[in-house]
């Protein structure tokens, strides 16, 4: 049965973000378009929906061990959530509800390269991050809700267009604005509960843009949901390292491939 075979990529994804943060659309997306042969619009369409519902399942499990940082999840929400929204307005507007095919694959493309140089880059950032973030502290805190809400809008803008960005960038940026306060366990877990407000609206409104298989999602969803938690579960307490230079390998060769196809 073909449709059975959607569940495969479904569960390892669905692990990957419950144990890093990342993967939801930075993997799907590819896995959809390369692998699957489905038009970009539609995985990205499904995709959001796909991390929406995967990371609503991982984000109640990082709430019962208490990881993710409800304050600063709001205060993302803040800028990504009305970004999402004015963008889709735009895209309905001006684009007819999706972007051209190969203008959106070679945005992914970029989007995917991006996300594949910093996920490996993140823990070994952490160190050089907290001496600049101690040395640019004064000039730093009063703008730092300011610059957490305006990063977040701009990655709201490129997860509504593209599905990606979610996880890897909002982890970064984190990291740039917060290395003193925030752990790897709570970085993932709030770039989760974060991810889903954001994924929910972008999903909304590509439903209406008619940019979903909801046959394809049900499959997707049975293998991610048991995934996510399981991954969630381990997050702290296996070597991401080495799962994190795979990731990152996967995501730049989509990426090329997307760029170049």
């Amino acid at each position: 049965m073909m449709e059975f075979a959607y569940v495969l990529p479904g569960a390892l994804v669905g692990f990957l973000v419950g144990l890093t943060g990342v993967g939801g659309g930075s993997l799907m997306a590819p896995i959809l378009i390369l692998m699957l042969g489905f038009q970009p619009a539609v995985a990205v369409g499904t995709d959001l929906w796909f991390a929406a519902i995967t990371k609503t399942a991982g984000g109640y499990v990082h709430r019962q061990v208490g990881s993710p940082n409800w304050k600063l999840a709001g205060l993302l929400a803040v800028g990504s959530v009305p970004a999402a929204i004015l963008t889709l307005i735009w895209l309905g507007a001006s684009k007819g509800g999706r972007l051209e095919a190969d203008l959106l694959m070679r945005l992914l493309g970029a989007m995917l390269l991006l996300t594949a140089a910093v996920t490996p880059m993140k823990e070994k950032l952490r160190a050089p991050l907290t001496v600049l973030r101690k040395r640019m502290g004064p000039m730093l805190r009063p703008g730092q809700r300011i610059f957490t809400i305006m990063g977040a809008a701009c990655i709201g803008c490129l997860v509504t267009l593209t599905s990606v960005g979610a996880g890897a960038l909002i982890a970064v940026m984190l990291m740039l604005l917060y290395p003193l306060r925030l752990d790897t366990k709570t970085i993932v877990g709030t770039d989760i509960v974060h991810a889903i407000p954001l994924a929910l609206i972008a999903a909304i409104g590509h439903s209406l843009f008619g940019n979903v298989d909801w046959h394809l999602l049900g499959w997707l969803l049975l293998g991610s949901i048991p995934g996510i938690i399981v991954g969630s579960l381990v997050t702290g307490r296996i070597n991401e390292s080495w799962v994190r230079i795979a990731l990152s390998l996967m995501l730049a060769l989509s990426g090329i491939k997307l760029l170049f196809a």
